[in-house]
């Protein structure tokens, strides 16, 4: 995380303008943080929290167009629906595309410690987001469907296989993942698709807001639950994602979580890789490996 006095907003007419420039230029002379890690993520958006005399903005910098379009499409068809970031302003600037949001907190469940009352109150937005007419969110007839799932999770896992040697993920592991069956999946409802920690931003009142909506489409409520309640727990212990699936209203079987859990790491992985350019298993989070493997042996008992 840097933090940067800004003398001097950036020059108007400057050549080669990078992100940081920009937001150095949006604060205006005021102070700059950077919220997003270093990566060499292909495409990765930037994050800034800058401030000024009339208070703190986020400014999201996106790695293409496609994805701002996609947020803004995602958020102003959900205008009505409450726990979104305020859009303030958007625009492009040198290729650049960007928008600036008001800022919803400092904390996010990722930095909190154990809270189930916050993760309860995740589990309420999930489900208030479910309920949600999805004709508002898209024409799509299908979306994210049983079939959808089933076939993605068996690409995945061979997808994996090919970069095992690079995430440090064993072939007997693979091959049993491989006869893992895929995860149920319910109709499609609106879905974040995204729902882990640090998306849930919360103020110092408590209030919680999701942010990151590049991805939402139609998709399994078990895709959101099942996602929130496993990163959740990786980061807050049982009693938060116990905490979530109550907030939610519904508790989903074991070993039916496991194979959720399955898909979840493999993707990860996989993301993790191709984008990341991973070379060496060190590269990969703490952990994730292990609980592939963990969550294998669950789905198969």
């Amino acid at each position: 995380m840097v933090v940067t006095t800004c003398n001097n907003a950036a020059p108007e007419g400057g050549v080669g303008l990078d992100p940081q420039s920009l937001a150095r230029r949006m604060a205006a002379g005021g102070t700059i943080q950077e919220l997003t890690a270093t990566t060499s993520q292909v495409g990765a958006n930037q994050v800034y929290r800058i401030w000024s005399d009339a208070g703190s903005l986020i400014v999201k910098i996106y790695g293409s167009d496609a994805r701002q379009r996609r947020e803004r499409h995602a958020m102003n068809a959900l205008s009505e629906w409450g726990h979104l970031p305020e859009i303030r302003d958007s625009g492009s600037t040198q290729g650049l595309h960007w928008i600036v949001f008001a800022d919803a907190g400092r904390w996010n469940l990722e930095t909190l410690p154990e809270n189930p009352g916050l993760a309860r109150t995740a589990g309420k937005i999930l489900r208030e987001l479910h309920d949600t007419d999805k004709s508002l969110l898209s024409n799509l007839e299908r979306g994210i469907d049983q079939e959808w799932v089933a076939i993605d999770f068996q690409s995945t896992l061979r997808r994996l296989d090919r970069y095992r040697s690079r995430v440090g993920v064993s072939q007997e592991f693979i091959k049993a993942a491989q006869s893992v069956n895929p995860p149920f999946a319910n109709e499609p409802v609106v879905a974040h698709t995204d729902a882990i920690p640090r998306n849930f931003i919360v103020d110092n009142e408590g209030n919680v807001t999701l942010i990151n909506w590049e991805w939402a489409t139609l998709a399994p409520p078990e895709w959101d639950l099942t996602r929130a309640a496993w990163s959740i727990g990786m980061h807050a212990g049982p009693a938060a994602a116990a905490a979530l699936f109550d907030g939610y209203g519904k508790s989903i079987d074991g070993v039916l979580i496991d194979r959720w859990i399955v898909y979840h790491t493999a993707q990860t992985l996989v993301r993790h890789t191709e984008q990341r350019m991973t070379n060496r298993p060190s590269d990969v989070p703490a952990g994730l490996v292990d609980e592939f493997n963990r969550a294998v042996l669950g789905a198969t008992s």
